[in-house]
Order: C-alpha cells, then structure tokens, then sequence
C-alpha cells in the first residue's frame, strides 16, 4: 500500500502544479493585447489542463484504491468526510478552470487579471486544509 500512497501523491503533486500555474497563465492571458500572444497563451493553457487532468484522474484512482486497503472505519472519521469534502471542492474548482480555458479558447474571457490574482490562492488554501486533515487528522 505504501507505493499506492506514493503514486496518489506524486499524482497530487503533478494535479496542484497544474492548478498553481493555470491561473498565473490566465493572468497574463487576460492583460495580453496581440494575437501572437494569444494564440501561444491558449496552447500552454490548454497543455497545462491536460497534464492537470491526469494528475487529477490519478490523484482519485490513487485515493479510490487507498479506500479500498483501509482498515479502519472511515464513517467515524471526522477529519476524513472533511478532507473529502475539500477535494469535492478542488475537484469543482479545477472543473472552474477547465470553462475558463474553454471560455479564453473562444476569445470570450470575461475576467480581469486581477480576479484570476485573486483566486489564483484557492488552491493553495484547499491543499493545507486537506494535508493537515490527511497527516494530522484532529477530529
């Protein structure tokens, strides 16, 4: 189970690399003016989302099969419908990003740089909320 564990982590890895850097691409997306820029700008965006989608898509296989080897009652758990509840909202945040990449593929991006600054922290607050329910488990 330990290389199970390993995987689901180097596929999270790879899944928050993708959702750190997609938002900085669309903040210089957004301010971009040429159509050169453009065009190189929703190649990477669009790359990026699918080297993020399989990060994503293995971080859930990776973590399905950990369910499957737990030997401890999860339905107790507190920390653990918590830590599942924040990846519901990382999964709906990373859906959000993939309309956005869509929305900026058809020249019909509707934000500013400074929205995409902004949200650009909600990964990061979703990943220390769920290491520290994962590692620490505090109820």
């Amino acid at each position: 189970m330990l290389w199970v564990k390993a995987f689901h982590i180097i596929a999270m890895v790879t899944w928050f690399a993708g959702l750190f850097y997609l938002p900085r691409l669309f903040v210089y997306h957004a301010a971009t003016k040429d159509s050169i820029s453009n065009e190189r700008f929703k190649l990477m965006e669009r790359r990026l989302l699918i080297i993020t989608n399989i990060g994503a898509a293995l971080t859930l296989v990776f973590g399905l099969w950990l369910l499957m080897g737990w030997r401890t009652d999860l339905a107790q758990a507190g920390w653990f419908h918590a830590k599942m509840g924040l990846v519901a909202v990382l999964f709906a945040y990373h859906h959000l990003w993939g309309r956005y990449t869509r929305s900026f593929r058809a020249d019909r991006n509707t934000h500013s740089e400074r929205f995409y600054r902004l949200f650009n922290e909600v990964p990061a607050l979703l990943l220390v909320g769920i290491v520290v329910l994962a590692i620490v488990k505090p109820f």
